[in-house]
């Protein structure tokens, strides 16, 4: 990535050259993925320590729903401010509510406030993601974009190889609640390293001209119905009983009011182009994380596994995740980028499989768990860069906030969803049945989310690799 000439913060014949520092703002963008990336893998290790601690494990999986839900408003909120008065305010806004609510969950006592904290990490961590997706669309070209995904890819597996063990280790020779210290430091970091160049953005942000056509800016309100409907509804499956009946219904009519408000034309649809590319973003991620958020669960009640090697499991897949987030980018690499979707979805499907036969096997060694998360990894790291890519795009330079916001929203929903989905299961089954159809029920819906990725995928159409930026 080469940073001897100044990129321009919008396309050259609309603005002027603003001078910016291409390192610097990749080195602070990578250090806070690895802040939430980090904060993400280390809490999936320490929680079940946690939540026995706080005597929570009925809110278990609020804990990483909560977080998606968060997320999932306050992209809106920064997709909306990113276009209107550009990307680096919302940043910083992200980075400081991110950093409060570290705080929350670190000097928790009880488990309200654990979620809370999650809750509060979630509002951050989707103002960041979503700006930090559109500095990258204003501050690299069409080339350099696929190698900083790159990047961004391996910061947010980076954490996986050192963070299970590092997050076992402060839990068992401290406390759970250092976990959230820990991370405080890179954020710091993250923000001091990108100021200077965020700052020069800020004081030369123009916006572009806007497109008759351009569809209207995402309501709030609908961020907020969403955010409240995929509450209701992981609420209802946590409950199992008459209100729940009440509570689906409810979260399935808000999503139905308010999603097509917040995404492109012909989501609910599933037209080709744009909209299966969200979709994909929304059931993968749903099927990776509401899988691997019960993994260590799984190995440490089923197969009494020590923490330590219960994390390592999730460390593997870093590998998978990092190889193929390096391979998405190479220009040698004769697929388009739509197959690469595929492909990868395709392998996350492989991979939950695998952990799914273990489950249901306790006889078989449970170091399968980390060859099945070897492709889960592999397939993340092919689709979450290349569907990121392909949003690039297929968007018009204008609306690079409103459809990234689109897309994390998908990604948080989805997740948020799907995570809550493997919580209701675990819930309804754990206390009434055995452990092996407990995580194996759990673990063939994820199965089956990922199968219906692979179908969102194919109705992408082609995607080329070399990146245009559509007037």
């Amino acid at each position: 990535m080469s940073t001897d000439q100044p990129e321009p913060t919008t396309p050259p014949d609309e603005s002027g050259a603003v001078p910016v520092s291409r390192r610097a703002l990749a080195i602070g963008i990578c250090t806070c993925v690895v802040a939430i990336a980090f904060e993400s893998i280390a809490v999936a290790t320490a929680m079940p320590v946690a939540a026995r601690d706080l005597d929570g494990l009925d809110y278990y999986a609020w804990s990483f729903s909560l977080f998606l839900i968060g997320m999932l408003f306050a992209t809106v909120v920064a997709g909306r401010l990113s276009d209107r008065i550009g990307p680096g305010k919302p940043l910083f806004v992200g980075l400081a509510i991110f950093a409060l609510g570290l705080v929350v969950a670190g000097t928790a006592g009880s488990m309200l406030q654990l979620v809370g904290g999650r809750l509060i990490q979630g509002l951050g961590s989707g103002v960041m993601n979503t700006a930090s997706f559109v500095l990258i669309a204003h501050a690299f070209d069409a080339r350099q974009r696929p190698r900083m995904f790159t990047y961004i890819s391996t910061a947010w597996v980076l954490p996986a190889f050192v963070g299970p063990p590092i997050s076992a280790w402060i839990t068992e020779t401290f406390s759970w609640h250092w976990v959230f210290f820990a991370v405080l430091p890179l954020v710091a970091f993250g923000a001091a390293v990108s100021a200077p160049t965020v700052i020069n953005l800020i004081k030369n942000f123009t916006p572009l001209p806007q497109r008759a056509n351009r569809p209207k800016p995402a309501p709030l309100w609908a961020a907020g119905v969403v955010a409240l409907a995929a509450a209701a509804i992981q609420l209802a499956g946590q409950r199992l009983d008459l209100i729940a009946v009440g509570l689906l219904g409810a979260g399935i009519a808000g999503l139905l009011v308010a999603l097509p408000r917040l995404m492109p034309p012909g989501f609910l649809r599933w037209r080709h182009g744009l909209p299966a590319v969200i979709w994909v973003r929304a059931l993968l991620p749903g099927a990776f994380f509401g899988a691997e958020s019960f993994l260590p669960l799984m190995l440490v009640e089923q197969r009494h596994v020590p923490l330590v090697l219960a994390g390592a499991m999730l460390t593997i897949g870093a590998i998978g995740w990092t190889v193929a987030s390096w391979l998405q980018s190479q220009s040698w690499l004769p697929v388009r980028r739509d197959r690469l979707i595929t492909y990868g979805t395709l392998s996350v499907c492989l991979g939950i499989a695998v952990c799914l036969v273990v489950a249901l096997s306790p006889g078989l060694w449970f170091g399968l768990v980390g060859v099945g998360w070897l492709f889960g990894g592999f397939g993340m790291g092919l689709a979450t860069a290349s569907t990121g890519l392909a949003v690039m795009t297929l968007t018009p330079a204008a609306e690079q906030g409103r459809n990234g916001a689109s897309l994390n929203v998908g990604d948080a929903l989805g997740s948020g969803l799907f995570v809550g989905v493997a919580g209701s299961i675990f819930a309804a089954l754990h206390d009434r049945t055995e452990l092996s159809i407990t995580f194996g029920a759990l673990l063939a819906a994820m199965v089956v989310v990922g199968l219906l990725a692979t179908l969102s995928s194919l109705r992408i159409g082609p995607v080329n690799n070399e990146s245009y930026r559509p007037r």
